[in-house]
Formats: structure tokens, sequence, C-alpha cells
């Protein structure tokens, strides 16, 4: 196994762009950990992989790390990673997005990407509100919380992430917190190796603006309670509803064969080329 500290010289940019922008006690980077794991578990040569992202918190991941990297406009990450994935197919293209960039700005090229089952690994790091911003409530912030654009209470229902993936055809769909990172890294190398759009959800809740606002606790109760507040796929099965209110469920949702649009793009490319008789 390789160690931690020749994992920081293998993949970041240690020399250039440390110390990071996050608040101490945040996720993101826990995120990062598990996604460099996964990358060096794999046996992936990292001039193979490339990561993208959008604007945000997590969109400064890219930054860091030594793979092709692109830092991109706010929601647009998957659009980019689509015109990348296109010209070169044989790249494994790692997509990083908060909530609000995945599903409020970005959030029909979300649904359009998912449905051509296009070959990428697109990381949701769900925390809830727009931390980078001022804590601004966001598609994920649950109903009734406080936000500082809903002071009274956010009156909207949240939108469920993996569930929007799973029907608009993503070949794999899967959730994990941050406090469960090795089941996380698990999930990631599995999307990784997936023929097809994968999506991995990574809750990891921002305690600088969402949790104190909503007087969550420190960034350690914060983490406690994704561990308490989880639950299995398999256990959330045997769960009545009303126990499952507010609870966190984790596991893989999808896991399907289905065409990838690379590969159909290219059997077009070809017919053409033959004057349609390939």
């Amino acid at each position: 196994m390789t160690t931690q500290r020749q994992l920081i010289y293998d993949y970041l940019r240690h020399k250039k762009k440390f110390p990071n922008i996050w608040c101490a006690g945040c996720g993101i980077g826990i995120v990062m950990g598990a996604i460099i794991r996964a990358v060096d578990d794999l046996g992936y040569d990292k001039n193979q992989v490339a990561m993208i992202s959008g604007i945000g918190c997590s969109g400064r991941m890219p930054v860091y790390l030594d793979f092709y990297t692109m830092h991109t406009t706010h929601g647009r990450a998957l659009s980019f990673a689509t015109g990348l994935k296109l010209a070169r197919p044989e790249l494994k293209i790692i997509v990083v997005m908060g909530d609000g960039d995945a599903l409020a700005i970005g959030g029909n090229h979300f649904i359009h990407t998912a449905r051509r089952n296009i070959d990428l690994t697109a990381i949701v790091i769900n925390n809830a509100t727009y931390g980078m911003t001022g804590g601004q409530y966001s598609p994920t912030t649950p109903q009734h919380m406080l936000a500082t654009t809903a002071p009274y209470g956010n009156i909207e229902q949240d939108f469920p992430i993996c569930e929007l993936a799973q029907v608009c055809g993503a070949a794999f769909v899967a959730r994990s917190t941050v406090y469960h990172v090795e089941e996380l890294q698990g999930y990631i190398e599995q999307g990784l190796e997936k023929k097809g759009f994968a999506l991995i959800e990574a809750v990891s809740y921002c305690h600088t603006t969402y949790g104190r606002l909503n007087r969550l606790g420190s960034a350690v109760d914060m983490m406690r309670a994704l561990k308490e507040n989880s639950v299995t796929r398999q256990t959330a099965e045997k769960l009545p509803p009303e126990e499952l209110q507010g609870k966190i469920v984790r596991g893989i949702f999808v896991d399907r064969e289905v065409p990838e649009y690379t590969q159909l793009y290219q059997k077009i490319i070809e017919r053409a080329q033959s004057g349609g008789k390939a």
C-alpha cells in the first residue's frame, strides 16, 4: 500500500498551491483524499486522468491535484467534461461539483448528461448550502432549515440527487458521507470502473455557514451527526417511513449496463464515413 506521504508527493501540487482555501473541519479534503486513493488503488497513470470542476468550494479541488485539470464556469463542469470525453475518450474523467453547482445553475446539464450516459464519474459534494458565497439556501437545503436567504426557514423541498440521476438513466449511482470514507472511496472506485455515467453523492455538511445558522454545533458535532443519522439501504428497507425521516440512506442505488454515449457516437462517425453502409 502506498503511504499517505508518498501519495501527497505523487498526486498533489504541494509546492505551488497550498495551503488550501477550505475551512478547518470541512469534508471536501476528505473527498479529495478518497479520490486520490481510489485512483492509486486502481493503478491508473495520473496522466490518463482528468478532473473538471465548476465554481464553489468544491470547485477548487482541481487546483490542488496533479491530473489534467480544468476549473470552469458555474454549472458547466459537465458540459466541459462532455466535450473533453468526446475528444479524448481514452481519459478517465472525474467531475467534482457542489450541490448548487450541479443541481441549480447546472441542473439542466446534470439531467441530460445522465440521460446520455456518457462515460464520466461525477462526484457531487452535498453540503446543503452555497458555502463560498455566504450560506444561501441551495437545492439540497432541507425543508424548514435556515439559510441567509431563508431567515425564517426554507420552504422548498430538497432535491434528491441520487434519485434524479437514477431516473435520468445513469449507469451507476451511489451515496455515502465523508464520515464513511472507506465506503465512499469504494463507490468512487466502482464509478471509475463503470462504463457510463457514474454519480456518487458525498454528503459533507458545511459547518461554517449551514451549521452555524442552524446551531448544529462544531465540525466534530456535524461529523458525528453523519454517523448517527445515516443508515444503509438494507437497514432503510426494514424501517417504517416515519423512522426514515431525516435519515441519510447510504449505498448503491443503480449498477446497470446501458449503451454508452461515446461508443454510440463513434459508430455514427464510422457509418457516416462509410457512406451509410456500416
